[in-house]
């Protein structure tokens, strides 16, 4: 295993977007939330950028404080010799190419819409993010219901 790799018998997920600023952000934060004592979850991406603001504001809706978090590069885990059981771009198939990481036991497609694409007032564009936010925690639970 990798330099990383730490002795439990957590799975790793890695979660993986372009710029790791909203929708890898919140799959990371519920993996870990719901099932930490189970995986062991990170997110990154191609080219990280900011946090998006609106996912942090629907995490902190549900109790969830992702602000602290900050984007991380794909490659760079990569470099540090980190492993991981699966691996899950969550880029929207239509808009965007996700990476194939290397080094993965398990890739597992899933595409949400890219919240960069929503339109309208800051209240229009929340209530998009909330319902992607939802979108994301389903697939969550499901992972956890038959990875465990």
């Amino acid at each position: 295993m990798g330099t990383d790799d730490r002795k439990n018998d957590k799975a790793r997920v890695l979660f993986v977007c372009i710029h790791n600023s909203a929708r890898s952000q919140i799959a990371e934060a519920f993996l870990n939330h719901l099932a930490g004592d189970r995986f062991e979850a990170e997110s990154a991406g191609i080219e990280p950028s900011e946090l998006n603001p609106l996912a942090v504001d629907v995490m902190r809706e549900v109790g969830i404080d992702i602000s602290n978090n900050r984007s991380k590069k794909v490659f760079d885990l990569y470099k540090q010799g980190r492993l991981y059981n699966y691996v899950v771009p969550v880029c929207d198939d239509a808009a965007e190419k996700c990476p194939i990481f290397p080094g993965f036991a398990r890739v597992i497609q899933w595409s949400f819409q890219n919240p960069e694409t929503f339109t309208g007032s800051y209240q229009e564009r929340l209530i998009k993010m909330r319902g992607l936010r939802e979108e994301i925690k389903n697939k969550i639970e499901q992972f956890i219901e038959n990875k465990i």
